[in-house]
């Protein structure tokens, strides 16, 4: 389970359910009436001043301290473990059972954008906004990480197949890498086809040479990763309505979650600011592979979404009555909301002083906006540039030939009055 952003979201890590606001981690169990573990990273260990160091090559200043805003987070494939990086460059690792405890506190070289751990949870690998992916050692946890692989551009995705043999990584120029993990200067493949950055990475449950990935095109598809063969597109802005202000910044939605159920047969995908969520279906052995399935039109802006291990969908929104919510599918092959459930209620009130003491913005920053290519209309600009200098050019060869005509009819006038006289 791999989260990103800056950040409010929602995730699982076992049996928790883990909640990020600001700079608070809190985790209630689903199943039974234990303790909430709450982790503040405004009052965490700071930098030591001998570990203050000049990360720039070129002399210039350090990066300015960061706001202990929690980046990412990510949980082991077991739930028992769980990591955590900040805006203040620390990257948090936790043991979750029997009883939550913090194990230690490592410092990052770049602020980090995504997290993960090795199918044998034995290391977490770190990608972070200057290109780079380090991996961090889960036995020995005060071990500094090593570099394992760079990139021109930022980072926004990292995932591992579940064989831990390729390190897969999507940036902001639309490529996804695959690469080997013990040697990642050994490129697989390239998955190439969206237009703009890529945004996010899913191996679905149950399908380990799939790929699902979405990008600020607006589309998710469906790779054979070794291959770097495309399968499938969906065009989510034609599936259903998304945010208008979405819409009408950037004519794209952003997919910016991608979460698969536990049998991997459905998957649910979030568009940054948009209150609609699209399910879809994968069918491994028919020429539709993925299948779009229905939308959910919710009141509020969708925050973030994740599957339990029994397959609950757990929806976090932009409500002040209701932020959380919970979605199971019924016999009929529909999502129904659990608004009675009593997990759910228990839930929402262990995570609601949290919830009340977040600020307003927090909820409703964007993450991917800024990332947009900007196109421009260059040819239609340099005609109407042509036109205007050649306009120009035309009204300077007028304006001497009109000159010179005056001053021959003036010297003309005085040589017809002497021939008169």
């Amino acid at each position: 389970m791999v989260h990103s952003g800056g950040m409010v979201a929602v995730g699982l890590c076992g049996e928790w359910l883990v909640f990020c606001c600001g700079t608070k981690l809190c985790a209630v169990h689903t199943q039974e009436s234990r303790d909430v573990f709450v982790f503040d990273c405004s009052a965490a260990e700071k930098k030591p001043a001998d570990r203050k160091e000049d990360n720039s090559s070129d002399g210039v200043a350090l990066e300015e301290t960061g706001s202990d805003s929690i980046l990412a987070f990510a949980a082991s494939r077991s739930g028992k473990l769980l990591a955590l990086t900040d805006d203040a460059k620390r990257l948090i690792l936790f043991r979750c059972e029997p009883v939550w405890r913090h194990v230690s506190t490592r410092w990052v070289v770049r602020r980090c954008t995504s997290l993960v751990f090795s199918q044998a949870e034995d290391q977490l690998l770190v990608a972070d906004k200057s290109g780079d992916v380090y991996s961090f050692s889960v036995a020995e946890p005060q071990r500094e990480g090593d570099l394992k692989m760079g990139h021109l551009s930022m980072l926004l995705a990292v995932t591992l197949s579940p064989d831990d043999q390729f390190i897969i990584t999507a940036d902001r120029d639309e490529k996804i890498r695959v690469s080997h993990l013990r040697s990642p200067h050994n490129i697989q493949s390239f998955c190439l086809g969206h237009t703009q950055f890529v945004s996010s990475l899913q191996i679905p449950h149950g399908h380990p040479s799939w790929l699902l990935s979405g990008s600020g095109d607006g589309t998710l598809r469906l790779w054979e990763y070794e291959s770097g063969q495309s399968l499938q597109s969906w065009d989510l802005g034609q599936l259903g309505e998304t945010a208008q202000s979405e819409a009408a910044e950037h004519e794209n939605p952003t997919v910016c979650r991608i979460s698969s159920s536990p049998d991997g047969h459905h998957v649910a995908v979030q568009c940054e600011g948009s209150s609609t969520l699209h399910f879809f279906t994968l069918h491994q052995d028919d020429a539709e592979k993925l299948r779009p399935h229905s939308t959910l039109a919710l009141p509020h802006r969708l925050l973030d979404v994740s599957f339990d291990p029994v397959g609950r969908l757990w929806v976090l929104t932009d409500s002040s009555e209701t932020p959380l919510q919970s979605y199971t599918l019924t016999p009929s092959s529909s999502w129904q909301c659990d608004a009675d459930d009593a997990e759910l209620i228990r839930v929402t009130e262990a995570l609601r002083p949290h919830w009340d003491t977040l600020d307003a913005s927090t909820r409703t920053s964007r993450r991917f906006e800024h990332l947009h290519k900007v196109t421009f209309d260059n040819v239609t600009v340099y005609l109407q540039k042509k036109q205007q200098r050649l306009e120009e050019q035309q009204l300077k060869r007028s304006k001497p030939q009109k000159t010179d005509g005056n001053k021959r009819a003036k010297t003309d006038r005085p040589k017809t009055v002497l021939q008169t006289l």
